[in-house]
């Protein structure tokens, strides 16, 4: 016996299609400024600023600050030295002197006088004042002097002299006092320096070999 072959069904048919593939998700990067970095940059430069303004004001302040000039005896030539007994001890010396007078300063001096003291073992002999000068800023000035001393008593210390002229050496104390003013733009400074130099004089070629200085 045949089996009946299935009819054709009326039924509509479906069609069944793929999806399409949904899309990957994708990754954002999202960047929030910093505000602490951002705020530590702003203070280091504040700190660099701040530090390099005080640098400069430093240096302006050290370069145009006044300063004493520099005084220093540069030569001592003794042309007298006699010793004199009568009536009483004392002594005849004529000393010639060359004072420089170095500015250290970017301004210039102008100085009313220069006046060199000498003494010996503390007392004073004598002392010469010169004229007023001008030195101009980061230069030096010599000046000339000649002191003539007679009959200057040393009854206390005419020991010490013959002892230190046996010797060859004669030390001779000075001091040297500079008044002017320090000439800055329009504005003008007063001006007094002193130093204090101990001297010692080679009695045999009368020239100095040693001279130890201090400000006062």
């Amino acid at each position: 016996m045949a089996v009946p072959k299935p009819k054709p069904s009326d039924s509509p048919r479906i069609y069944y299609h793929h999806l399409p593939p949904e899309d990957r998700p994708q990754n954002y990067v999202i960047i929030l400024p910093n505000h602490s970095s951002t705020h530590r940059r702003r203070q280091r430069q504040r700190i660099i600023l701040c530090t390099t303004t005080l640098l400069l004001a430093a240096s302006v302040i050290y370069l145009l600050w006044p300063s004493d000039p520099y005084l220093s005896i540069v030569r001592l030539h003794l042309d007298r030295l006699k010793i004199r007994t009568r009536p009483l001890p004392c002594l005849d010396i004529t000393l010639d002197l060359i004072v420089k007078v170095r500015n250290r300063d970017f301004y210039s001096i102008d100085y009313d006088s220069l006046t060199v003291a000498v003494g010996y073992r503390g007392k004073q002999l004598g002392f010469i004042t010169s004229d007023n000068g001008h030195v101009k800023a980061r230069g030096s000035s010599y000046i000339n002097a000649t002191l003539v001393l007679d009959g200057v008593g040393i009854l206390s210390d005419v020991i010490f002299l013959l002892e230190d002229l046996a010797k060859g050496s004669v030390p001779i104390d000075t001091v040297t006092q500079v008044r002017g003013q320090l000439g800055l733009f329009f504005f003008e400074f007063p001006l007094n320096a002193k130093v204090s130099c101990e001297v010692y004089v080679n009695t045999h070629n009368q020239t100095v070999f040693r001279q130890n200085c201090y400000p006062e």
